[in-house]
C-alpha cells in the first residue's frame, strides 16, 4: 500500500488513526503494530513472514548477546550474518545467478525470487539495534511486541527513513500525543503527498517517456530534459515520501529524524551526500565506515573506506551494475574532493557558483545510471547529452514533452529546491492571519492530490523495491 494512494488517505488511516485516539495509552502500540503488519500484508501477505522471522532472529540475538557476555560478538556475527542472508537471497540471488550464467556462459535454470518490499530498510533497523546492544549503547529489548513495532513501524516500514532504535527506544515506552504535533504532523504528511503527487507523477511521466526512447533517438535537448525530469522525480518521490512517513510519526507521537536538507543547493558531493538520504548516509558512517577505520589510519585508507562505503551504497540501492556504478561514480568524486580539498567552503563567489554547478553535473549524470535499465544505455544516453552520440530517426522535439502542467510543475520544484517554504512556515508560526492562509492553502492542495489520484492511474514510487 503506499500513502500516496486513495485506499491508504480514505480507508486505512482514519481507521488507524481513529483506533488508535480511542484505546487507552497503554494499548497504543498494539494497535500500531497490528496496524503495521496489516499494512505490509495489504502488499506483501506472503512476505509478512520473512520480516516477523527477522523480527524474532534479532530479538533472541540481542538476548544472547546479553544472557552470554562472553560470547556476545559470536552471536553478534551470527545474528548479523542471518540478517544479511536474507537481504542477499530476497534481493541479490537473482543477480549473482545471472552473472554466473553470464560468467560460465551457461545456461543454468533457477528459480526466480522475488524481492519483499522495504527488505533493505527493514534488514538495516535490526543491525543498527543489533550493534547498539553489543556496544552497549542501549540494553536488549526484552519485549518482543516493542521490537516488532520498532522494526516494522508503518510510517517508516517500506521507504525509510531508516530509524536507530537508540534514537526511538524512549519513545516506543512512552510518548506524547497532543492536538499541535497531530496538527504538525497533518501539515508535513500534506507537504509530503503534494510533493509526491504534484510535483514527482508530473515529472516522472516526462521522464518516462525519454527513457522509453533508444539515446540515438532523441535530441540533446531531449534528453537534458530527462534527466533533470528524472533528477527532480527522484527528489520530490524520496522526500516527498519521507515527508509523509516524518508526519504521520508526528501524529502518533514519534519524532522521526529528518531524512532530506535541500540536497540541491549543495556545492559538493561530500555535502549533497550530507543532505541526501541522511538516515542511509548515517547508518554507513557509523556501521560501516567507522568501523572499518574511518579516517584514522591515514589518508589511503580513508580513502579505500570511502569507496567501499559507496561501492555498498550503490549495491543497496538495487542488485544491477548501474547501481553499482552510480555508487562508484558517487565515491569517485567523494575521494577526488577530499583529496584536493574542494569540498569546503569558500569566501569567492565565482567559486562558489563553479562548485555548485560541477555538483549539480555529477549528479544528474549519476542519476542517468541510476535511471538505466543497464550501463550500455546509460553511457549512450549521457553520450548524447554531451553530444557525443549524433542522433538520427528523431521523432519528437522538444515541445513534445512539456505542456503548460509540465511547465508549472518544473518551476514548482525548482522553487522548492530552495528552503523557501519552510521560511514561510516559520513566518506563519509567528502570525496568526498567515498561519490560517497557510492551513488554507494546505486544505488546497490535499484537494489537488486526491483529485489527481482519482483522474490518474500512474502513480509509481521509485524506492518501494529498495
Amino acid at each position: 500500500m503506499l500513502f500516496s494512494s486513495l485506499s491508504f488517505i480514505g480507508i486505512f488511516l482514519p481507521i488507524v488513526c481513529l483506533l488508535y485516539f480511542v484505546v487507552t495509552p497503554k494499548l497504543r502500540n498494539y494497535v500500531l503494530l497490528g496496524a503495521s503488519i496489516l499494512f505490509y500484508a495489504w502488499g506483501e501477505p506472503v512476505y509478512v513472514a520473512v520480516m516477523l522471522l527477522t523480527i524474532v532472529v534479532n530479538f533472541v540475538g540481542a538476548l544472547l548477546m546479553e544472557r552470554f557476555d562472553r560470547h556476545k560478538r559470536l552471536w553478534l556475527i551470527l545474528t548479523i550474518l542471518a540478517d544479511l542472508g536474507f537481504l542477499f537471497y530476497f534481493k541479490y540471488f537473482n543477480f549473482f545467478a545471472e552473472n554466473l550464467n553470464a560468467l560460465l556462459h551457461s545456461h543454468i535454470d533457477f528459480v526466480k525470487v522475488l524481492m519483499p518490499i522495504g527488505i533493505s530498510f527493514y534488514t538495516f533497523q535490526a543491525i543498527s539495534y543489533l550493534v547498539d546492544v553489543y556496544r552497549g549503547d542501549t540494553p536488549a529489548q526484552h519485549d518482543i511486541f516493542k521490537l516488532s513495532l520498532f522494526i516494522c513501524l508503518f510510517p517508516q516500514l517500506i521507504a525509510g527513513p531508516i530509524v536507530k532504535y537508540n534514537d526511538i527506544a524512549s519513545q516506543i515506552d512512552e510518548r506524547e500525543v497532543n492536538f499541535d504535533k497531530v496538527l504538525c504532523g497533518v501539515r508535513r504528511f500534506i507537504m509530503g503527498l503534494s510533493k509526491k503527487v504534484l510535483i514527482a507523477n508530473t515529472l516522472g511521466a516526462v521522464a518516462d517517456k525519454i527513457f522509453e526512447q533508444a539515446p540515438d533517438t532523441i535530441q540533446t535537448s531531449v534528453a537534458w530534459l530527462g534527466s533533470v525530469a528524472y533528477s527532480l522525480q527522484l527528489l520530490f518521490d524520496f522526500s516527498g515520501y519521507s515527508d509523509m512517513a516524518i508526519g504521520l510519526g508526528l501524529i502518533f507521537g514519534f519524532h522521526i529524524k529528518e531524512n532530506f536538507n535541500y540536497p540541491y543547493i549543495s556545492k559538493s558531493i561530500t555535502e549533497f551526500w550530507r543532505r541526501w538520504h541522511i538516515s542511509l548516509s548515517s547508518w554507513f558512517k557509523e556501521y560501516l565506515y567507522i568501523p572499518l577505520g574511518g579516517n584514522r589510519k591515514g589518508k589511503k585508507r580513508q580513502y579505500l573506506n570511502l569507496w567501499i562505503v559507496f561501492l555498498c551504497t550503490g549495491f543497496w540501492h538495487g542488485a544491477a551494475w548501474n547501481f553499482i556504478f552510480w555508487g562508484i561514480w558517487h565515491g569517485l568524486f567523494i575521494v577526488l574532493e577530499k583529496a584536493t580539498g574542494w569540498h569546503k567552503e569558500t569566501p569567492l563567489r565565482w567559486k562558489r557558483a563553479l562548485q555548485h554547478i560541477y555538483t549539480i553535473l555529477v549528479f544528474v549524470v549519476g542519476w542517468v545510471m541510476f535511471r538505466s535499465d543497464n550501463m550500455g544505455y546509460a553511457l549512450s544516453y549521457i553520450g548524447n547529452m554531451f553530444g557525443l552520440v549524433h542522433p538520427h530517426d528523431v521523432l519528437y522535439s522538444l515541445a513534445f514533452y512539456v505542456d503548460n502542467i509540465e511547465l508549472i510543475a518544473f518551476a514548482a520544484a525548482l522553487l522548492c529546491c530552495f528552503p523557501v517554504f519552510s521560511h514561510l512556515q516559520e513566518m506563519a508560526s509567528r502570525h496568526r492571519w498567515l498561519n490560517i492562509l497557510l492551513n488554507i492553502w494546505l486544505i488546497a492542495l490535499l484537494v489537488l492530490c486526491i483529485m489527481s489520484l482519482a483522474s490518474s492511474t500512474y502513480n509509481p514510487f521509485i524506492y518501494f523495491r529498495f
